[in-house]
């Protein structure tokens, strides 16, 4: 996410600094960026500062950001749930200015090396500001996020939370879950993934994501994950007893019932067209 950031910004910005400990991260980062180290404190200059971390990281690290931002500096961060971050971004020193930021879009692989200057391009990109973020700080974001050709929703961080639960961490568990019952079964019966397709490949792909980062999202996002989950499983739980029964009018009508909503909130290109998020 921060070498696609970076790539988007490029020449857009006075300097691009990435500041890395892993020697590797900082040698890939190094056909991206103006200038790249190991030291934290070369963040103490920057006028803006984007933490591009697993969530985790990023709350344990923004006191020491705190320490050394200068007074007016703006911190933003990309991280995927927003209520631990904005608790701790509302412990940074009054004259520095947070706000909570993550874009929807990603992928499945992470680092530089998977870097696309286009990740933002027409994405929803959420900002939640902190009750202490001032109109100036939030016009600067703004503008920031539209300038990566994304689009800005202004979102209270639990609100946030509670809707990423459902249509980003929920998918997550429920690949996971996916590739693991294929698995079981391919112990069995090795011609189990030389038969998947398409349809498979897709629904599983959010299994392969870094482990790291979806640990971070689940752990501090986990009420909201766990009550989708649970609702998850009665659903499945219903449709296995139609199933069962093999009542096929009960049946029809259910299943038309969802493909109806999912054809009334996503046009045929996936571009989302629910009017309360325009």
């Amino acid at each position: 996410m921060g070498g696609s950031l970076a790539l988007a910004l490029r020449g857009r910005c006075a300097k691009i600094i990435a500041v890395d400990r892993d020697a590797h991260t900082r040698e890939n980062a190094r056909a991206i960026v103006d200038e790249t180290s190991d030291d934290l404190a070369r963040i103490a200059s920057a006028d803006v500062i984007i933490l591009a971390l697993p969530v985790r990281a990023i709350i344990a690290m923004l006191p020491r950001v705190g320490a050394l931002a200068k007074p007016g500096a703006i911190v933003i961060d990309l991280g995927s749930t927003k209520r631990a971050i904005v608790q701790a971004m509302e412990q940074l020193p009054a004259p520095v200015q947070a706000i909570g930021g993550h874009p929807m879009c990603g992928k499945e692989n992470s680092g530089f090396d998977a870097a696309d200057a286009n990740l933002f391009c027409d994405a929803r990109f959420v900002l939640t500001p902190l009750a202490r973020t001032s109109p100036q700080t939030l016009a600067f974001a703004q503008s920031l996020v539209e300038s990566l050709g994304a689009r800005a929703i202004i979102l209270d961080a639990a609100r946030h939370d509670k809707i990423v639960a459902a249509i980003s961490h929920l998918p997550f568990a429920l690949a996971s879950a996916l590739m693991t019952i294929a698995s079981e079964i391919a112990r069995e019966d090795d011609l189990v993934f030389e038969l998947a397709a398409s349809g498979f490949r897709d629904t599983s792909r959010l299994a392969a994501s870094d482990v790291t980062m979806m640990l971070d999202i689940l752990l501090t996002n986990r009420d909201n994950v766990a009550n989708a989950i649970r609702a998850s499983a009665r659903n499945l739980e219903t449709l296995a007893d139609m199933i069962e029964r093999g009542n096929e009018t009960e049946l029809r009508v259910t299943l038309n019932q969802i493909a109806e909503q999912r054809r009334a909130v996503f046009n045929p290109k996936s571009e989302i067209i629910n009017p309360k998020l325009q």
